[in-house]
């Protein structure tokens, strides 16, 4: 009798501890790298409206200054979900990274916008045409800024360049930067031009009404795959609960974003402005034709196909891969049915 007691006494003490351990692990905040763009609002507004907490999660958010950086976090194991774009996601599984897509945010978010000099010397004009005659007067090619090699932002920038407007490459140089320089690249006039998505757009052309959007996501790279929501597949193979649970709460505050951008103006706000950001500007680019908001991953799978082909001809990657686990459409389905 007294071993069966001991022994009871010793499986009630184990099972307290295993019962503390995992409602220790259900209460660790989700690591969360993102880029500071509109694709990334749907997280804030969730968070915000306390959809996040509802599903019983916290999160420990970082932010990077480009999707390409982020592979490194997520290669280190210090991030668990990944929001940024989807091209640097088919670089990581080229390198052997299980990261799995629940989610979309965004399409067709990048656009091309120029300074205000250059502007009125390319709008309504043939681009090849205007980079070419820019070269011969200036003895130097037109620099454009965008995000490093495998990001979408460079990868829709190159597409437009050359498949789109069949510009010559001698007239064009990219030069390679974050977001934030990229930004501060155009407004100041180090560069010509360069990739932007919102809110950059709205906040330099408030600053300066002459710098021009000249080609649109769509002009770019049609139904170009933006932002996703990805997680790790060893995160996600341990955490089902919490990976829908998020994936809920992005469903929602897509719906949210699309129906009253005037309320979550505030949520937006207080992840990207930090307060320096007007409520109007914020409010432009929630409502922009840049951000297309959406969340089912299903409408990119036919252009991430595209997107994988075109990063191999440019040398981002060396071959292209198979889709099969990348997106994983069974945890958005599920979490849709759920909402």
């Amino acid at each position: 009798m007294r071993v069966v007691t001991t022994l009871l006494a010793t499986l009630t003490a184990v099972g307290v501890t295993m019962g503390a351990l995992t409602s220790a692990q259900a209460q660790q905040p989700l690591r969360l790298g993102f880029i500071p763009v509109m694709g990334a609002a749907q997280i804030f507004v969730a968070e915000g409206e306390g959809w996040i907490k509802q599903a019983g999660l916290t999160l420990n958010t970082s932010t990077f200054e480009s999707g390409p950086n982020m592979i490194q976090a997520l290669q280190s194991g210090t991030l668990d979900v990944y929001v940024a774009g989807l091209a640097p996601l088919l670089v990581a599984r080229s390198k052997g990274i299980d990261v799995r897509i629940v989610a979309a945010t965004v399409v067709e978010e990048m656009g091309f916008a120029t300074n205000a000099a250059f502007s009125a010397q390319i709008e309504g004009k043939d681009p090849a045409a205007v980079f070419k005659a820019f070269r011969e007067k200036n003895n130097r090619p037109v620099k454009l800024a965008t995000q490093p090699i495998g990001s979408g932002p460079n990868t829709a920038l190159q597409h437009w360049l050359w498949e789109v407007v069949k510009a010559d490459k001698a007239d064009v140089q990219i030069v390679e930067m974050g977001i934030d320089a990229t930004q501060r690249a155009i407004a100041t006039n180090a560069v010509e031009g360069g990739s932007v998505r919102e809110p950059a757009l709205s906040i330099i052309q408030k600053q300066n009404p002459g710098i021009k959007l000249i080609a649109t996501g769509k002009d770019m790279f049609p139904n170009f795959p933006g932002v996703v929501v990805a997680v790790m597949g060893s995160f996600a193979d341990a955490n089902p609960k919490a990976v829908d649970g998020l994936v809920r709460s992005v469903i929602r505050a897509t719906a949210f974003l699309k129906e009253k951008p005037e309320q979550a103006v505030k949520h937006v706000g207080a992840a990207f402005g930090k307060g320096l950001v007007s409520d109007d500007i914020l409010l432009g680019a929630l409502k922009s034709p840049q951000t297309q908001f959406t969340s089912d991953p299903r409408r990119i799978e036919e252009s991430t196909r595209k997107l994988q082909d075109y990063q191999v001809k440019i040398g981002a990657l060396q071959k292209a891969e198979s889709l099969e686990g990348l997106f994983a459409f069974d945890v958005y389905s599920r979490a849709a049915a759920a909402n």
